[in-house]
């Protein structure tokens, strides 16, 4: 659940500022959480039958032609766009350690570093499934409350300077409305597991008697407990001690000390390593699917290779040419994360299990459904600004 999102909610605090910036966050956690909920209790809700991919869910409440054309292009926009902010994350954060390690070595594009991260994938995207990768995901975990935790504790020992000043970062007032916008993306984006939930349920053994959405909704709540230990700290901490001169990726604004520095980024590095390939999983999966099942490839060991070295290459190329850190994530977030994340899970919900009209429960999912489409539609008009705006000075593969 813990992505590298989180390195941005100051930067999206510092667009909002307190009272907007806290009420959005808190409305991220529990709205998604209550989505997450809707989809581990759909997994099994037809006797008999699981429903192992969200496009399977997706086919059961629209129909088998519907539900794959809605379901499926957003899906992929999500893992694909996860993956080339993750690529932008462990390049910026591979050359942070080199530019701590060395201040006076001959800088190196950013270029380079990105294409160091995305090599080592070429070798990790041939892990056959979910099960293979449960170390690396584990290791992940790990890194992802380790980095967070530095995050706001250096944050905190750093203190609050003198000059520090809320006010919002924008001299405008067109810039500070795009800018909210843009910030409503980042927080957006950094709640990401609802893609992969019923994939990494399937996984899990299921008897009438044990049905798996009990240890999956354990295991959830555990990831949201976690998921509260990490954003909220990072995010309140890291705008009251910077304000709103705190980079879009909390750990560059941090600069001392230089070895907790390199530290927190090379956790940032082993942690993107393990969700680029959970993300990537889903994807290998319905490429591969398609090709063998729809287009009667043989599923040979050369196809493998063919698709997962293309779509690997793929994503590092355009992380390359956009390696806009915030950008991305603010119109990934908006674009890609809030129908499959905000609302998508409730209108499957009251599809399938018809809640009573006016009765609370078809309250509560209107209201995620009015929310997650303002999101959808506002949140990446502001971050395509930032990225227009930061593209201004930028030299392709510089």
């Amino acid at each position: 659940m813990v992505g590298a999102g989180v390195l941005g909610l100051p930067y999206a605090m510092s667009q909002l500022g307190w009272g907007v910036g806290v009420t959005v966050m808190v409305l991220a956690w529990v709205i998604t959480l209550y989505t997450l909920w809707q989809m581990v209790q759909m997994h099994e809700m037809v006797a008999g039958k699981r429903f192992d991919r969200y496009h399977e869910l997706g086919q059961e409440a629209f129909g088998e032609k519907l539900g794959l054309w809605i379901v499926v292009p957003q899906q992929l926009l999500v893992e694909v766009g996860v993956n080339i902010v993750y690529m932008v994350t462990g390049g910026k954060s591979l050359e942070k350690i080199y530019q701590t390690c060395c201040p006076n070595c001959h800088p190196l594009k950013t270029s380079y570093f990105i294409l160091m991260f995305g090599s080592l994938h070429f070798f990790l995207s041939f892990c056959p499934n979910f099960n293979s990768i449960t170390f690396i995901s584990f290791l992940a975990a790990v890194m992802s409350l380790s980095y967070s935790t530095i995050g706001w504790g250096a944050s905190l020992h750093k203190g609050i300077s003198p000059e520090v000043d809320y006010s919002p970062r924008a001299s405008t007032s067109t810039g500070r409305v795009f800018g909210s916008l843009s910030a409503l993306g980042d927080i957006a984006f950094a709640f990401a597991g609802h893609n992969v939930v019923l994939e990494i349920q399937a996984t899990m053994p299921s008897t009438p008697e044990k049905p798996s959405k009990k240890p999956m909704w354990k295991g959830v709540v555990i990831a949201y407990i976690v998921v509260a230990m990490c954003y909220f700290p990072v995010a309140f901490v890291g705008y009251r001690v910077f304000g709103n001169s705190v980079e879009d990726n909390i750990l560059i604004s941090l600069q001392k000390p230089a070895w907790l520095i390199i530290m927190a980024n090379a956790f940032v590095v082993i942690h993107v390593i393990g969700s680029y390939q959970v993300f990537a999983m889903g994807v290998f999966d319905m490429i591969e699917s398609y090709l063998v099942k729809q287009r009667n490839f043989n599923p040979t060991k050369t196809l493998r290779v063919i698709v997962r070295t293309g779509y690997v290459a793929l994503t590092m190329f355009l992380a390359i040419s956009f390696p806009f850190f915030g950008g991305l994530l603010g119109f990934f977030g908006g674009f890609a994360f809030a129908p499959t994340t905000y609302f998508l899970p409730c209108i499957i919900w009251l599809i399938l299990c018809k809640p009573k009209r006016f009765g609370l429960s078809w309250f509560i999912n209107w209201i995620c459904i009015i929310l997650g489409v303002l999101l959808m539609i506002l949140a990446p008009i502001g971050a395509l600004r930032q990225i227009i705006l930061q593209a201004k000075g930028y030299k392709f593969f510089s």
